[in-house]
C-alpha cells in the first residue's frame, strides 16, 4: 500500500487528489494538510511513502518543506513530489535542489497522476529526459565552481551510470546501455548516490549537472 499526504492550500484541489487516489487499491490518503508547517507535522506522525506538495503557500511553502523533509532523519523514506500551477520554473529547480523527488503540474489527466504516484513511490525520479533537458538548459548552463562531495570517489562504471541517470534512463535501459543486468545497474547507481549524498534519483540528476559531470552541451 502507497501511503500519500496531500499538503495544498487548496481544499478543492486536495478532495479532487484524495476522491482519485483512495479509489485505487494500491494507495491510501493517510492526511491532508493546507500549509507545509502543518504537512510536516503530520509527516512525522503518520511516515508516509509519498507527499504531494503544493509549491506556493502560506506560512511555508514546498521549497522549505522539502528542505525540512530532507534534514530530518526520521523521514528518510518519505519522497516528495512538488506541485505547481505553472509547469516549469525556476521555483521547481530550487525545489529539485532541495531533495524533491520530482514535480507535477495541477491540471496533469488522472491517469498520469496515479502513474506518479506509483513511480514516485517506488523511488524513481519524476522527471522524463525532455524535462530534464529543459531544466538543466535553462538553470544549470554552468557548472558550479565546487564537485559535488565525493564525485572522485566514483568508479568509472559509476560515473557512465549517473551519466546514463542524467539522461533520464531508467535502471533496464542502463542496463541495457552498459551491457549489464539490471541489479548491476541499481548497483551503481545506488552507491554512486550514496557518494554523492544524493537523496534520490532527481537530485542525482541535479549534481551531475551541476559538477561538471554531465554537460547540458552533450545533450
Amino acid at each position: 500500500m502507497i501511503r500519500v499526504l496531500l499538503v495544498d492550500d487548496q481544499p478543492l484541489l486536495r478532495s479532487g487528489f484524495r476522491a482519485l487516489l483512495d479509489a485505487e487499491d494500491d494507495i491510501e490518503v493517510v492526511a491532508e494538510a493546507a500549509n507545509g508547517k502543518e504537512g510536516l507535522t503530520l509527516a512525522r506522525e503518520h511516515l508516509p511513502d509519498l507527499a504531494l506538495v503544493d509549491i506556493s503557500m502560506p506560512v511555508m511553502d514546498g521549497i522549505e518543506t522539502t528542505r525540512e523533509v530532507a534534514a530530518d532523519p526520521g523521514l528518510t523514506q518519505m519522497r516528495v513530489v512538488i506541485l505547481t500551477n505553472y509547469g516549469l520554473d525556476e521555483n521547481v529547480f530550487n525545489a529539485l535542489r532541495a531533495g524533491a523527488a520530482g514535480f507535477l503540474v495541477k491540471d496533469i489527466v488522472p491517469d498520469d497522476l496515479l502513474h506518479a504516484v506509483r513511480v514516485a513511490a517506488r523511488g524513481d525520479a519524476l522527471l522524463a529526459p525532455s524535462i530534464t533537458k529543459m531544466l538543466i538548459n535553462r538553470y544549470v548552463a554552468q557548472p558550479l565552481s565546487t564537485q559535488a562531495t565525493g564525485l572522485a570517489e566514483l568508479t568509472n562504471r559509476e560515473r557512465e551510470a549517473v551519466t546514463l541517470v542524467a539522461q533520464g534512463l531508467s535502471n533496464e535501459e542502463i542496463a541495457d546501455s552498459m551491457v549489464i543486468s539490471p541489479l548491476t545497474a541499481k548497483t551503481h547507481v545506488n552507491r554512486a548516490m550514496n557518494k554523492l549524498q544524493a537523496r534520490d534519483r532527481a537530485q542525482l540528476v541535479v549534481l551531475a549537472y551541476e559538477s561538471g559531470l554531465v554537460s547540458p552541451r552533450n545533450r
